[in-house]
């Protein structure tokens, strides 16, 4: 008999998903409006742009390079990320209207151009035994190519879907995103020892920023109408489209990358890095390229950061577990929780 899939006693909460939803549920309760909502909004383009410095500061380019040695790899990776995921955003166009509205596939398309994580690939990738150097390298290439392709995938993407895309938000994404990141890059040799030190309180700052880069964006959008255009319904369908997408990308990057001739330590490394979207510089980006639209734009990202870290979690588990999996595509299946 088929063995049954084992699932965690506890499922993996991110406390920092629970604070942005705190977050949405303060900006919604008690939303800056008008001398407030301009300062918080100046706020969170500051906080925006410290982000992306200490982003640039922390982030080894030698590190990335290193791995290039394993370019297969890291290119299978961005394909991941940068094709495949937009492919089936765009393929998820006739769900339109009846099942997601226009805004929130647009936000769906945003989270299809977002680059992969680090942090978290790592982190799974280590716990499954696999290829954690190949997916620290992985993680490190897709931050540098989505601070360039991001803001491009968007513009085409979500612009095509929403009937148009301003100009000047590529603008204000190379002045608030890229000038900065580039800045940390540059002062890297002269502050990277003191980022290396102090990571843990820098780590704060992270957070911090982009729960008021939250709390900015879900005020505009309380002021706006938020709640009554996302129903409960909405938002289930949401999540079954998400976990619909998320299973795709398990089984594709699991069995594509054995097509390719990848051995079992780089499949895992290939398949968590190349399944998952980064939150951390998803939302920063939207509040960028979206303004007053982007409490819509996040949602999806937010919530499919929530599922990918427990589908990832049950996941790797499995891996560590069993070496020669007999029944890979049904594990994914249903972690994700989508039947066959």
């Amino acid at each position: 008999m088929p063995r049954r899939l084992r699932l965690p006693a506890r499922l993996p909460l991110d406390p920092y998903v629970l604070a942005l939803l705190g977050t949405v549920a303060l900006a919604s309760l008690l939303p800056a409006r008008g001398t407030a909502a301009t300062l918080a909004e100046g706020a969170a383009a500051v906080a925006v742009a410290l982000l992306f410095f200490l982003y640039g500061a922390r982030l080894s380019t030698r590190e990335a390079l290193d791995g290039l040695r394993h370019w297969r790899l890291h290119l299978t990776v961005l394909a991941c990320t940068f094709v495949l995921f937009p492919v089936l955003g765009l393929a998820a166009r006739g769900l339109v209207p009846w099942v997601l509205t226009p805004p929130l596939y647009g936000g769906l398309l945003f989270l299809c151009a977002v680059p992969s994580t680090i942090q978290s690939s790592i982190a799974f990738t280590s716990i499954a035994r696999g290829n954690v150097p190949a997916a620290i390298c992985a993680g490190s290439f897709s931050s540098l190519a989505g601070m360039v392709l991001t803001p491009l995938l968007a513009a085409v993407l979500v612009g095509s879907a929403a009937g148009g895309f301003s100009a000047d938000a590529l603008g204000r994404i190379a002045l608030q995103l890229l000038v900065p990141f580039l800045l940390g890059q540059a002062l890297r040799p002269r502050i990277g020892g003191f980022t290396t030190r102090h990571r843990a309180a820098l780590g704060l700052v992270d957070r911090g920023s982009i729960l008021l880069v939250v709390y900015a964006a879900f005020s505009a959008g309380v002021a706006a109408g938020i709640w009554h255009r996302v129903g409960v319904l909405r938002l289930g369908a949401l999540l079954a489209v998400e976990a619909v997408l998320l299973a795709v990308m398990l089984l594709v990057t699991w069995y594509g990358a054995k097509r390719l001739g990848f051995g079992r330590a780089d499949r895992i490394a290939i398949q968590f890095a190349g399944s998952k979207k980064s939150l951390a510089a998803g939302l920063p980006m939207a509040s960028v390229l979206f303004g007053a639209q982007a409490s819509l734009a996040v949602l999806p990202l937010m919530l499919f950061h929530q599922m990918q870290l427990m589908v990832c979690a049950v996941l790797a588990r499995r891996r560590a577990r069993a070496p020669e999996e007999a029944a890979e595509a049904g594990a994914v299946v249903a972690a994700a929780g989508v039947r066959p």
